[in-house]
């Protein structure tokens, strides 16, 4: 409960919350946050919470490291804004898109910015309408997505996430087709193999794509991992399974990346990790390490000389944002990615993730609730479970996950309830002491909560 003028009824009074439970926050009330060391965050009365959170993905080097301080510092003294409309930009945009070609799949392409990665998303859709309009392909509007993926919060990107929770803003608008979730534990039929259930979802693909037309359809988007779906890896073979598919039909590839791109699973891209090379990649959240708002389109080679031309057609691409490449945002962009890639971050999170699976993977045998563990690299999720031979979920009422996300926060530990999973998905920097500090919260918590639903 909060006390008047608190600064939890503060919040509560002047924050309307995006993404909340709000009997928890009604109940609890907000936790209000002051500053960060490393992993941890303090609230305003001093308690000090591993988040193993990484913010929302994405503070993969801590709360207060030096070095992008500095960056960013640096930048607002020598340039502090501009925009990259009509041939002007700044030269930390140029060596930025240098950098993410350099770095990226690809031998050659092209970068376009955003603020965030709903954004990126939803101009990457627009770009595919804008590319198959100018090659005489007009009908080529529709967007192929799955079932449990996010792609952002835009009416577009909104489109393309399937969760049931956007029926409240009467989306998806047409067009935008949700495949099946390739997530095996959960959506196998019984007795059907891995192999077989990545042919299934293969074959559903193709069959998708004649029944409603390869000329009707601009680009299938994906994420290597689906994050906020619960930190799902798709079924073994299920990006070599169904690109052939697409490329038979000339269909784009897009990997959306926001989530798994620089180092989350355990290489610098996502389809890295799944042996996949995209047609363009959607970065954001890790490609400022949480401080700046970003987003960016990174083009491959083809759709990049394609698109290249359709612009040329008319003179120009009519789209984009005020704080598009914003030359602060480069410059911390510039420092985030050689923080990651050259001050051991991604070398701490491969030296880390065996240790990271091992320990969750003990904390899951322990207990009679926990049904599945997943994920790869630093991103992990547990699932809940009522019964765990039959694979049968607790009531919905009950809210479990939530419970063990406010149970954990107790203890000093923030983590995500995501349906009935529990997400982990610490900072690049955690170390083995912290790790374990991790385990032991997180099973003290499942422990409670667990015996009090029995």
């Amino acid at each position: 409960m909060t006390t008047p003028q608190s600064w939890e009824a503060r919040a509560d009074e002047y924050s309307f919350y995006g993404f909340t439970d709000l009997p928890s926050v009604h109940q609890r009330g907000a936790v209000v946050l002051t500053h960060g060391e490393g992993p941890y965050v303090f609230d305003v009365n001093g308690k000090r919470y591993l988040d193993a959170n990484s913010g929302l993905w994405n503070m993969v080097a801590g709360f207060d490291h030096k070095g992008l301080a500095d960056a960013a510092k640096a930048q607002y003294d020598r340039f502090p804004g501009y925009h990259s409309f009509f041939g002007r930009l700044s030269d930390q945009t140029v060596l930025l898109s240098e950098k993410l070609i350099e770095v990226s799949p690809f031998d050659h392409g092209r970068v376009f910015y955003t603020n965030s990665g709903s954004e990126a998303n939803d101009s990457m859709v627009k770009m595919l309408w804008f590319l198959h309009a100018s090659e005489g392909n007009p009908k080529r509007r529709k967007i192929l997505t799955r079932w449990n993926a996010y792609h952002g919060v835009t009416v577009v990107s909104a489109s393309m996430t399937g969760k049931p929770y956007n029926e409240v803003f009467g989306l998806p608008m047409d067009g935008f087709i949700h495949l099946t979730c390739p997530h095996y534990w959960r959506f196998g039929q019984e007795g059907e193999t891995e192999q077989a259930f990545t042919q299934r979802l293969a074959q559903e693909l193709e069959d998708t794509i004649q029944r409603e037309g390869a000329d009707t359809i601009a680009g299938f988007f994906a994420e290597p991992v689906m994050g906020a779906g619960g930190v799902i890896p798709p079924s073994a073979g299920y990006f070599q399974a169904i690109q052939p598919i697409l490329k038979k039909y000339g269909i784009p590839l897009i990997s959306d990346e926001v989530i798994c791109g620089f180092g989350r699973t355990g290489n610098t891209w996502g389809c890295q990790t799944f042996d996949f090379t995209p047609d363009a990649i959607i970065s954001s959240k890790n490609l400022t390490a949480g401080l700046f708002p970003m987003g960016a389109v990174i083009l491959g080679p083809e759709l990049s000389d394609r698109l290249q031309a359709a612009a040329e057609k008319i003179e120009e691409f009519p789209h984009g944002f005020t704080a598009s490449g914003h030359p602060v945002g480069c410059a911390i962009a510039l420092k985030a990615i050689d923080v990651v890639m050259n001050e051991g971050l991604a070398e701490n999170v491969n030296r880390l993730s065996p240790r990271l699976e091992a320990g969750l993977r003990a904390i899951m045998d322990r207990s009679e609730h926990i049904g599945e563990l997943r994920g790869v690299g630093f991103m992990w999720a547990l699932e809940a479970v009522k019964d765990k031979p039959t694979k049968t979920p607790f009531d919905g009422s009950l809210s479990v996950s939530e419970r063990i996300a406010n149970t954990c926060t107790d203890l000093g530990l923030i983590c995500r309830p995501l349906g009935q999973s529990i997400v982990l998905c610490p900072p690049f920097i955690l170390t083995e002491e912290q790790m374990d500090e991790m385990f032991e919260k997180l099973e003290q918590a499942l422990n409670k909560v667990f015996a009090e639903l029995a």
